[in-house]
């Protein structure tokens, strides 16, 4: 019935002397058909251990020979890894078009290869395949052969940190001096909360004032209200500024009015903050905190900091793949579910630790948020 419809619309065109629009209609005729999979080359290493102090080097190099669609067109490549042969889980490496190489920097392998599931710091199999396929829309996609090769990723601490510093704290204005950290959130990683103690002092116009730090024992950057330093009313909400994440300036201090309990919340999404009272009464005070689990090697005292009962350390700890619980002196385990930052609950299974290394380990009995910092990664 399709070629009837053409052949009638053809000779009505030639009796409208539109011969012109017939051949431009004869033209959508063309089609693509699949091609053959096309044959991805076995590399010439078989091992690739990744180095962090060079992440922008070529890792590996992809070449395959051109798909044929049948059609003048330019063909799309897209390079997928996996941790299985059968690509239960495959992650899109990278892509493109017209051309049959395709080369993936440290950095891109290495992320790649954590997003399949592969541990840092061991070789492991990883598999690679070329999916072809043509046009905007990517029709008719056909796969590769599968290659492998052994890969050794490093890993890649993608976080923040930030510190308190400031004479409403128990650090003062010493920026080295076990300034506590903010809370990262779980799921939202430009996120942050401290529920904590915080001090008036003299109660002066310039007590109770506090900023954030990203590095210990360095002033910049640093971040604050959007006043400017020494000109900044308290208030309890605004906007945030950083020296030097928007200015070279230094911004104005945070602030509180009195002696108390606070909820410090900053969003470096949406570059405000807020603070608000926090009633702390009725809450236990523990006599001690203890991490336990298979990711450490023994059971590790945590120290309570004195300028706040509910806050709890461990300034440095060896953990090693597997899981840690906060004990308390009542006997109750808390857990998470969360690796590097997120809430404990009494009995909430167990906090993942996912790479070795020395971490600073804080908790907030409070609120059950607990944050685990790397050192060296």
């Amino acid at each position: 019935m399709k070629n009837i419809k053409y052949i009638t619309f053809f000779i009505a065109a030639m009796t409208l002397g539109l011969f012109t629009i017939s051949c431009e209609d004869d033209s959508d005729l063309f089609t693509a058909t699949p091609t053959t999979p096309i044959t991805l080359a076995e590399l010439p290493v078989t091992t690739i251990v990744l180095d962090a102090t060079n992440p922008g080097n070529p890792a590996v190099t992809f070449s395959w020979n051109e798909a044929n669609y049948g059609q003048p067109a330019a063909e799309n490549y897209l390079v997928q890894l996996s941790s299985d042969q059968a690509f239960t889980n495959p992650v899109d490496a990278t892509s493109v078009s017209g051309t049959t190489t395709a080369t993936l920097s440290v950095n891109e392998l290495n992320s790649s290869a954590g997003s399949a599931g592969l541990p840092p710091f061991t070789l492991s199999t990883l598999y690679a395949r070329v999916v072809s396929s043509i046009g905007a829309q990517n029709g008719l996609p056909v796969s590769s052969n599968v290659i492998s090769f052994e890969v050794q990723p490093y890993f890649n601490y993608a976080f923040e940190d930030y510190y308190l510093v400031g004479n409403g704290t128990s650090a003062d204005w010493n920026n080295n001096s076990n300034n506590p950290p903010l809370f990262r959130d779980a799921e939202n990683g430009n996120l942050y909360n401290y529920t904590g103690f915080f001090t008036k002092g003299a109660g002066g116009e310039g007590d109770g004032r506090f900023k954030i730090l990203e590095i210990r024992g360095q002033w910049q950057p640093q971040w604050g209200t959007a006043y400017p330093d020494g000109s900044d009313p308290i208030e309890t909400s605004g906007a945030i500024a950083g020296n030097p994440g928007t200015q070279d300036s230094d911004p104005g201090r945070f602030g509180i009015e009195s002696d108390g309990y606070y909820t410090f919340t900053i969003n470096f999404s949406s570059n405000t903050y807020s603070i608000a009272p926090y009633s702390e009464s009725g809450a236990t005070v523990y006599s001690s905190m203890t991490l336990q689990g298979s990711g450490i090697g023994s059971d590790t005292p945590m120290t309570q900091l004195s300028f706040d009962s509910h806050l709890w350390y461990v300034s440095s700890v060896n953990l090693q793949p597997g899981d840690i619980q906060i004990m308390t002196s009542s006997g109750s385990t808390w857990g998470g579910s969360t690796e590097f930052s997120g809430i404990a609950t009494d009995g909430g299974g167990s906090i993942p630790v996912v790479v070795q290394d020395d971490y600073e380990v804080w908790f907030n009995d409070l609120t059950g948020e607990y944050i685990m910092i790397p050192l060296n990664l």
